[in-house]
């Protein structure tokens, strides 16, 4: 397997393991089962008709769809071709599509469903690159006439002539293909921009398969369940390299919606998500414990402290007594395997977080169940990992140990430095940016960062991010939001500071919590932006925040917040697809919010601008209150 590109593994797979159950696809309630040697002729089919349509050589073809087999199928088989595939986020809007499909230069895009084809068609004028469209999905696609679409399988059905012209010819092209040659244009979450096209090569991401195995091996009997977006690299980190290196069973599930149903259905033995999955999931058990009865509630209490010690004693390295032991087994018996089973984590082997900061609290949360949940840190310019905690070696705080081949350094502005052979080429058409983020081989990842004693990472923050007080004190917005975010309520948060007096936030309640407790509290409310402004859930998140703030160095607590109209979204530019905040833009676009939180007015007059997936907008005109908290105030 060694020095081989993704179908080129697949190819051997094919050959030595054909009957084994290389993917599965919940599709109207019956799991669909591919073998190796169903999804080596799916590759080989697609591929066919690809070359027959006139696919070539360096050519990209982009993707956009939910985690479904045609995803896999449709990029393998460009690659085998010798193309690149471009991932793009299914709920990406027309503007941003048009944007990468013309910075990548794609020729080919492959798509889901009608509600993806009518964006491009949407933006048809846009695009004059693009030959062909293919849909695999043609639930609603009858009356569609555009000399450009064509359904998946007639493409699959029409390179049958290729191949029986020149039988040899799929596997010719696929030899040809080099370890070192691009595999996927990646494109970052556009933070501060423009996403940019991340060149990784097969050997990137392979070697990054490599070496993660390493540490955390898999077997070829474990099962996965592929439910975050294929364009992210982290889903192309465990579904395409571990998924092929390893020979783990990659599982679809039935629709995103079902994703919790089908991770208790397949039991997953390995998960990777990103914080944000393991907060609802912690919030969601949190209001269900609230709301369980009296004997249950008592029998968490009593289990609660035993896992939590347990936990802290795995974190420092403790030795747990007998009585500790004897009393973990019983909570484990009669609550926590029962929770876990609940979470569809009861053979969970291990549960990677990455791609923002994790609070402590629901790291402890997780450990304390007996659930072996681990930090990853990496970027797509890495491949996805570089750093990752070790089993038996958990700093909850830490990130983790750099994995084999991989080399972190800090420069003297404090920025983390990575080198391996997982390092991207560089980013496509843009020489500039490459230059500024990769140097000497090693990646400028633009976070700060500290090693300790032995070896174990800390991510502070984004160096442009980190909050300086007019006093001179540094914090981590990051930290303080995470923080907030362990309240079920909270759902996410914004900590402003930077060159001010004191730190502020903006917060967005949790809809579905905060509605459940204002429904059982008898509080009437029609919108998210009725609720919000309710006096009672004013006074919830002022006990929340006042609360939290105990936890916080005194002069990183919040002195004011508000509670914003609408949630933040990506589809208005304030969050990236990987729902992350995009601070500047957000700083920009509420600058009079911000200005206000810092002036001596209790209420603050908005009008902002909500933008429907139809492309609808609505005008909100509201006032705000903002909750200050005294300085003398302690946890209730």
């Amino acid at each position: 397997m060694s020095n081989k590109t993704f179908p080129q593994v697949l190819l051997e797979k094919a050959n030595n393991e054909g009957g084994k159950i290389a993917l599965r696809e919940k599709d109207f309630g019956i799991w669909n089962e591919y073998t190796y040697k169903d999804y080596f002729t799916q590759v080989k089919q697609f591929a066919q008709g690809l070359s027959k349509l006139g696919f070539k050589r360096g050519d990209k073809l982009a993707i956009i769809g939910d985690n479904r087999p045609e995803w896999v199928f449709s990029e393998l088989a460009t690659q085998s071709l010798g193309g690149i595939s471009v991932g793009i986020y299914q709920e990406s809007l027309p503007n941003e599509i048009s944007y990468i499909l013309n910075n990548s230069e794609s020729t080919f895009v492959v798509v889901e469903d009608q509600e993806q084809v009518d964006k491009l068609l949407e933006i048809k004028d846009e695009i004059p690159n693009v030959k062909w469209i293919i849909y695999y999905d043609d639930r609603g696609m009858r009356n569609y006439q555009n000399e450009k679409l064509l359904f998946f399988k007639d493409v699959q059905a029409n390179g049958e002539a290729i191949a029986e012209k020149n039988p040899n010819f799929f596997e010719t092209e696929l030899l040809q293909g080099d370890y070192e040659d691009v595999a996927i244009l990646s494109y970052t979450s556009g933070t501060t921009g423009n996403p940019k096209g991340t060149m990784l090569t097969y050997q990137n991401l392979m070697d990054m398969a490599k070496n993660l195995s390493v540490i955390d091996p898999l077997e070829d009997t474990d099962e996965y369940l592929s439910f975050l977006p294929l364009a992210w690299i982290g889903e192309q980190m465990m579904t395409i390299s571990m998924g092929l290196y390893n020979g783990i069973t990659i599982n679809f599930p039935e629709e995103p919606s079902t994703v919790l149903e089908n991770i208790r259905e397949i039991g997953p033995h390995v998960m990777f998500a990103p914080p944000r999955i393991y907060e609802d999931m912690v919030s969601k058990f949190q209001v269900r414990i609230q709301d369980a009865g009296w004997l249950k509630r008592k029998i968490y209490d009593w289990c609660k402290p035993i896992g939590e010690k347990v936990a802290e004693a795995h974190f420092t390295g403790d030795t747990i007594s007998f009585g500790t032991k004897l009393k973990y087994k019983i909570a484990d018996y009669f609550l926590f395997t029962a929770i876990r089973d609940h979470l569809g984590l009861l053979r969970m082997k291990r549960a990677y977080t990455g791609g923002a900061p994790l609070g402590p609290d629901v790291f402890r949360f997780f450990h304390s169940l007996g659930v072996n949940l681990k930090s990853i840190y990496g970027q797509t310019e890495v491949s996805g990992i570089s750093i990752v905690h070790k089993d038996g070696d958990i700093k909850f705080e830490s990130v983790g140990l750099p994995i084999p081949g991989t080399e972190v350094k800090i420069s003297e502005k404090g920025e983390v430095l990575i080198k391996s052979t997982s390092v991207c080429k560089g980013y496509y058409n843009n020489e500039e940016s490459t230059k500024d983020t990769i140097e000497n081989g090693w990646l400028h990842t633009g976070d700060a960062g500290r090693l300790d004693d032995d070896g174990h990472l800390y991510i502070i923050d984004r160096l442009k991010d980190v909050i300086r007080l007019n006093s001179g004190e540094m914090f981590s917005p990051q930290f303080i939001e995470n923080k907030l975010k362990f309240s079920p309520y909270i759902q996410e948060a914004v900590a402003i500071g930077r060159e001010r007096p004191y730190v502020v936030a903006m917060i967005n309640i949790d809809m579905e919590n905060v509605g459940r407790w204002a429904e059982k509290n008898q509080i009437s409310y029609t919108t998210y932006t009725d609720l919000s402004s309710k006096k009672e859930v004013l006074a919830l998140i002022h006990k929340q925040v006042n609360d939290i703030n105990q936890t916080l160095p005194e002069k990183a607590r919040i002195k004011k917040f508000v509670l914003l109209y609408k949630e933040l979204d990506a589809d208005d530019e304030e969050l990236t697809r990987t729902k992350k905040v995009r601070r500047q833009f957000v700083a920009k676009k509420y600058e009079s919010l911000i200005e206000g939180l810092y002036s001596v007015n209790d209420h603050i007059d908005v009008e902002g601008r909500i933008k429907y997936r139809d492309g609808k907008e609505q005008v909100i005109q509201t006032t705000l209150k903002v909750i200050s908290i005294d300085e003398g105030e302690g946890a209730a």
